[in-house]
C-alpha cells in the first residue's frame, strides 16, 4: 500500500464588504494594498509588481460591481504559497463582459486590462443569488536557498 503525503497549504484570507458608490474603488485599492504588503508567517512576500497587479485588478472589478450590480460588494482576497487570489462578489445575475476596444467609448477596457494581468478569470455562478468574478495572480517563485547551493545550468558550447 502507498501513503500519499499531503503538503500543508499555508492561506491567509480577508473579506470586505463595500457600498455601492464610486468611492468604493478607491477604497478596495487601499485595503487590498495593505493586505498584501503586511507581513505573514509562513508565507513569502507578495513583490510589489504583485501587489500593483492586484490593486488595479480589484480597483477594476469593484468599479464594475458598483456601477453595474444591484447592491454592496463584497471583496474577498486570498494569499497562498503560489498565488493571489481576488474575488468580486455582488447581486447581479449579469456577468461582465470584454468589450472590443474603441477609441470612441471612455470606458470599456477594464476587464481586458484585468484578464491580461490574471493567470486565469473567471465568473463563478450568475443567477439570482448573483455571482463573484475570481483572478488569480501566480506569484513567482522564489529560489531562498544560499547562492553557492542553488543548482547552476551550465551551456556547453
Amino acid at each position: 500500500m502507498r501513503a500519499h503525503q499531503r503538503a500543508h497549504r499555508h492561506v491567509t484570507r480577508v473579506e470586505y464588504a463595500l457600498p455601492q458608490e464610486a468611492a468604493s474603488a478607491g477604497r478596495a485599492r487601499r485595503l487590498t494594498s495593505a493586505f498584501l504588503t503586511r507581513s505573514r508567517r509562513h508565507l513569502k512576500e507578495v513583490d510589489a509588481e504583485r501587489v500593483d497587479d492586484a490593486t488595479l485588478i480589484v480597483s477594476e472589478l469593484v468599479a464594475n460591481a458598483t456601477q453595474h450590480g444591484r447592491s454592496p460588494c463584497r471583496l474577498r482576497l486570498e494569499v497562498s504559497d503560489d498565488q493571489v487570489t481576488v474575488e468580486v462578489h455582488d447581486a447581479s445575475p449579469e456577468g461582465p463582459r470584454v468589450l472590443k476596444p474603441s477609441t470612441e467609448r471612455d470606458s470599456g477596457r477594464g476587464l481586458a486590462m484585468v484578464r491580461h494581468l490574471a493567470a486565469r478569470l473567471e465568473v463563478v455562478g450568475s443567477g439570482r443569488r448573483g455571482k463573484a468574478v475570481r483572478a488569480v495572480l501566480a506569484l513567482p517563485h522564489l529560489d531562498t536557498r544560499p547562492l553557492l547551493q542553488r543548482p547552476r545550468n551550465l551551456a556547453h558550447g
